[in-house]
């Protein structure tokens, strides 16, 4: 593992930035039929959303459990709120939502 000295971690954690992370869990309406269709176009906006730099993380869950995504928004949770709220799934309730404030480091960005 790669030293740490004190001064390295101060230094980075003065340069984080402030972020949104979103955590989707499905309902029980994902069963019902048509629901693929309102994903597809939920995925669709993500792309949008991250062409734009508003989604810059996203990651679908596909370990069978209630979590169905983990975004990180570049906004407020306010902002985020309203964003989803617009959201295809949200709208049909296929989905809910939980939004939490969290840090890091501009420019990280998950492994090629």
């Amino acid at each position: 593992m790669a030293e740490i000295t004190d001064a390295y971690m101060k230094e980075m954690i003065s340069a984080t930035k402030t972020y949104c992370a979103c955590i989707l869990r499905a309902t029980p309406k994902m069963k019902e039929p048509g629901a693929d269709k309102t994903v597809w176009e939920h995925g669709r906006r993500n792309f949008m959303l991250r062409a734009d730099g508003v989604l810059p993380i996203v990651c679908p869950v596909t370990d069978g459990s209630e979590v169905s995504g983990i975004g990180i928004f570049v906004g407020s949770v306010e902002d985020v709120s309203r964003i989803l709220e617009e959201d295809p799934g949200v709208k049909a309730g296929l989905f809910t939502y939980e939004l939490h404030t969290c840090r890091g480091f501009p420019g990280s960005s998950l492994p090629a």
